[in-house]
């Protein structure tokens, strides 16, 4: 049920400026220098749509990809003012893009929406790293399950690629609040998320991430979770330290 690969996915959220760049080119020259974990990791940086196309130009790393954060739903060109679609982040310079975020919920975005919008990035060859989570009050009412669940089933179909498909899991009450589930939650979140795409869509689960508070003091706690296919990082992945920490301690 588990995945060779470990993912390490930087969300920097709305931060950076073109001198940002030595961010990711920090974390590059780390990962020349310690080859280790070069192979048995993927690392990307999701950042703001106004960086892309220059970092892509600039920098083009072997071990860090660029990712967006968001996109229209919409795939052509049209009458959306302020809009970037699936298709320009794709011809900017993005591999991946995070859709689902709760942070993007909590602004209206539905899961007939982030529907729209995942098959628009899929049909561009994009991996989508596509987030589901549970509020606090959610979570007090035992109701996560049943919210992960229909989150999933609202938004992903049979005729996704599913191979170009992530799942993180962002608990909304941790994201922010430095507070993370137990261990024996969080296993059992996994092999539910896991068994609930095997059993609806009759295929291997994608990887599965962990989001939420996740910095180089409380990684190596999830180390021992095999189900943990990867981390989605938010505000940790804005400094080249933290994030180069939390690559080593998670591997201490």
């Amino acid at each position: 049920m588990t995945n060779k690969l470990k993912y390490f996915i930087g969300n920097w959220k709305m931060f950076g400026d073109f001198t940002s760049l030595k961010i990711i080119e920090t974390i590059h020259f780390f990962l020349i220098k310690h080859k280790k974990y070069q192979k048995k990791n993927i690392f990307v940086m999701c950042i703001p749509s106004t960086l892309i196309s220059f970092f892509s130009i600039k920098f083009k790393s072997k071990f860090i990809n660029y990712g967006a954060q968001n996109c229209y739903h919409e795939s052509r060109y049209g009458p959306y003012t302020g809009s970037v679609s699936a298709s320009m982040f794709k011809n900017a310079g993005a591999k991946y893009i995070i859709l689902g975020h709760s942070e993007n919920r909590y602004e209206g975005e539905t899961n007939v929406i982030i529907k729209k919008k995942v098959e628009s990035a899929l049909k561009e060859n994009l991996t989508v790293i596509f987030c589901i989570g549970e509020s606090l009050k959610q979570k007090k009412n035992g109701k996560t399950i049943a919210v992960l669940g229909k989150q999933i089933r609202d938004s992903i179909t049979r005729k996704n690629n599913l191979k170009k498909l992530i799942i993180a899991y962002e608990p909304i009450w941790s994201i922010g609040t430095g507070k993370i589930p137990k261990s024996y939650e969080l296993i059992k979140i996994f092999r539910f998320i896991k068994r609930e795409f095997e059993v609806k869509f009759k295929k291997k689960s994608p990887p599965v991430l962990y989001g939420g508070s996740v910095n180089p003091d409380n990684i190596k706690m999830f180390s021992s979770i095999s189900e943990i296919d990867g981390f989605l990082i938010g505000a940790a992945s804005q400094s080249h330290k933290k994030f180069i920490d939390i690559i080593k301690n998670y591997y201490k």
